[in-house]
């Protein structure tokens, strides 16, 4: 063997080691990130890609996400919750509101009238209010982010609305419990059931509309079945969901502190208010897919707008009394939550 295949040979072999190294170094904290969307679904691709990327690149390729849509690890969108704080998974991106009461504290945000249509100030008021009011509800999680959604909209199959009363006797899936209030409210039946199951209750006139943003239309592909999309004037939206992404908390308690500041680095003040951007991005694209496949957006004048806004006038203080059961002061939480969003109002 010559002299220069024999340093060729020496520089394989030590490129190989260095490479089995260096993927054993980057896989020494593996973590399960589980959530009930699809893998296409812009809340995976824009929003919990990129934060996973993120964190793998502040460890210095120590850490390793690995994400699992679809509820491919098993169970159901409600279980989400507590294979986290279970540590079936590390890891969860869920709807606060599929495991109702768990987050009473939080549900403030959902409130018509607390929330109209600013998804960043809305997502910085959580911030801004997290360690002070709402940490203590979520015992057993690590919180790496809150975040809303661009509101809750009302698809409606084949039904024009215009006014409270045109929605009254219909059938409406909604997403949690705030959602429920508001359907009672304006006199319709709610349906609740997790977002995936929505076209088929659909398909089977099981639900006649619905409430969801419009950056759900993609996936759903929901302008197959959906003719109207309704929102009020300036975007104002019938409330909307708060979700959460969150680490089981003994696998946080194990970790060293360079790892926990990889995670805590990716998601600070800053991502709070990035992640309402993905938001209003989606809903806007989403809503231009519909309508590009003949579905009719309309935007209700200002006063029928506030005909909605009236008549839901009531679901803060039936929140309000709600809470008041658990000795929580809604009626503090209500003005506190107002006053965040609209100092964070861009």
């Amino acid at each position: 063997m010559s002299t220069f295949t024999r340093t060729l040979a020496a520089l394989a072999t030590g490129a190989i080691a260095l490479a089995t190294t260096s993927s054993a170094f980057a896989q020494e904290y593996t973590f399960k990130l589980h959530h009930l969307l699809g893998g296409k679904a812009p809340a995976h691709t824009n929003m919990l890609e990129p934060w996973a990327k993120q964190v793998e690149a502040n460890s210095g390729g120590r850490v390793k996400i690995e994400i699992y849509p679809a509820m491919t690890l098993g169970g159901t969108p409600p279980e989400l919750v507590q294979q986290a704080r279970d540590g079936v998974v590390d890891l969860i991106w869920t709807v606060n509101g599929y495991t109702p009461g768990q987050f009473p504290r939080t549900e403030v945000f959902e409130l018509p009238g607390v929330f109209i249509n600013d998804i960043k100030a809305t997502n910085l008021a959580m911030y801004d209010m997290f360690e002070s009011d709402l940490a203590q509800e979520y015992a057993g999680l690590k919180v790496m982010w809150l975040h809303v959604h661009a509101g809750q909209g009302i698809m409606t199959v084949d039904k024009e609305v215009r006014s409270p009363a045109d929605l009254a006797g219909m059938k409406i899936r909604i997403p949690s419990r705030t959602g429920a209030w508001v359907i009672e409210a304006l006199g319709a039946s709610p349906i609740a059931m997790p977002v995936p199951e929505v076209p088929a209750a659909l398909s089977k006139k099981v639900a006649e509309a619905t409430l969801l943003p419009w950056e759900i239309v993609p996936p759903l592909k929901l302008y197959n079945q959906i003719k109207y999309f309704i929102e009020g004037a300036d975007n104002t939206r019938l409330g909307t969901t708060t979700f959460q992404v969150s680490m089981n908390q003994a696998r946080w308690d194990g970790l060293p502190d360079d790892i926990k500041k990889a995670f805590s680095d990716a998601s600070g003040r800053d991502w709070w208010g990035q992640v309402a951007d993905v938001w209003r991005g989606g809903d806007n694209f989403g809503i231009k897919l519909a309508t590009d496949n003949g579905s009719t957006h309309i935007m209700l004048t200002e006063a029928e707008t506030a005909a909605f806004m009236d008549t839901l006038a009531p679901v803060q203080q039936r929140w309000i009394d709600e809470v008041a059961s658990k000795g929580i002061d809604g009626a503090a939480l209500v003005a506190k939550a107002k006053e965040l969003i609209a100092k964070n109002t861009q």
